[in-house]
């Protein structure tokens, strides 16, 4: 097993990202992405897919993300070409805050790596060859514009980039969802909350939506997720909080009230229990608040 970094790609710290055409004619050993995540398209041909300790069989037009704590490898390839676009997480959080009500995005980027990561999980995108042929002409313009370096090709890049990902993320909306329904449950009930956290919903607004029980939502969240609908609204929440307490001048109360807390009293308690300081002393100090810093699994359990 080897560790594969990202600066063994580009050398680009402003920039972490890479795109190339990938073949494999022999097999590839069993390796995880230290530092980014990867998203693969498979252009031609086929093979077996090993994550961690399993397998299972892949094909042209499927599409899946692999994350950086995620062993795998591919066997008996046959033909097998692909599209590799290696790039850190956090590239993502730079589009469109309603990237994330998409439940396809919900499922490809964020659900299925993790728990491809955790147990046997085969769900991948399938694109259909009309929808491979516009994804291949995508990943085209990508590679000329990365080997190219034209004049802001980076700012075209990560453009077409979030393309991909919003027009990849509605094709695995809209797919059949079979085996992996729980997942998508999963994804709406997400997606729901990323629409609606400053609003006053309950977990049963968000189990109707989701069209499954109360009980059934909070087992999936803790099954995929680690956690539970509650903490996961209450996360979504205090990042506004964040955010309106670094950019503009409300008052406390006026945060609470404006992230969705009906109580500015139980917002600060909770502020406090989630970062381990004030939301004034939060202001105050201009610290960083980002989502690797919220205790998930801790706060509302």
């Amino acid at each position: 097993m080897q560790d594969f970094y990202l600066q063994w790609f580009t050398n680009d710290e402003q920039f972490p990202f890479f795109i190339q055409y990938g073949g494999h004619d022999e097999d590839m050993y069993l390796h995880k992405h230290y530092d980014f995540s990867e998203l693969v398209i498979v252009l031609k041909g086929n093979a077996v897919h090993v994550v961690n300790s399993h397998s299972y069989f892949v094909k042209k037009g499927d599409v899946f993300v692999i994350n950086g704590d995620t062993l795998h490898a591919y066997k008996d390839p046959h033909q097998f070409r692909i599209c590799n676009i290696m790039y850190r997480p956090e590239m993502l959080t730079y589009a469109g805050s309603d990237l994330k009500s998409i439940n396809g995005y919900q499922a490809l980027f964020i659900l299925g790596p993790h728990y491809r990561n955790i147990h046997h999980y085969e769900s991948r995108l399938s694109l259909p060859i009309p929808n491979l042929e516009y994804v291949s002409s995508l990943i085209d313009i990508m590679i000329r514009e990365y080997e190219g370096k034209p004049q802001a090709y980076q700012t075209m890049l990560a453009s077409l980039f979030t393309e991909m990902v919003v027009y990849l993320s509605r094709q695995y909306d809209s797919q059949e969802v079979g085996m992996h329904s729980h997942i998508m449950r999963l994804a709406n009930a997400i997606s729901f909350m990323e629409d609606h956290y400053l609003e006053p919903i309950s977990l049963e607004d968000i189990a109707r939506h989701s069209d499954i029980s109360v009980r059934h939502l909070n087992r999936i969240f803790r099954t995929y997720y680690q956690t539970t609908p509650i903490s996961y609204l209450l996360h979504l929440r205090l990042e506004h909080a964040c955010m309106l307490l670094k950019n503009t001048h409300l008052s406390i109360t006026e945060v609470s009230y404006k992230s969705g807390f009906n109580d500015s009293n139980y917002f600060t308690r909770l502020f406090r229990k989630a970062y381990g300081i004030s939301p004034k002393l939060f202001r105050n100090q201009k610290i960083e608040c980002t989502g690797s810093q919220f205790p998930l699994k801790t706060l509302f359990l």
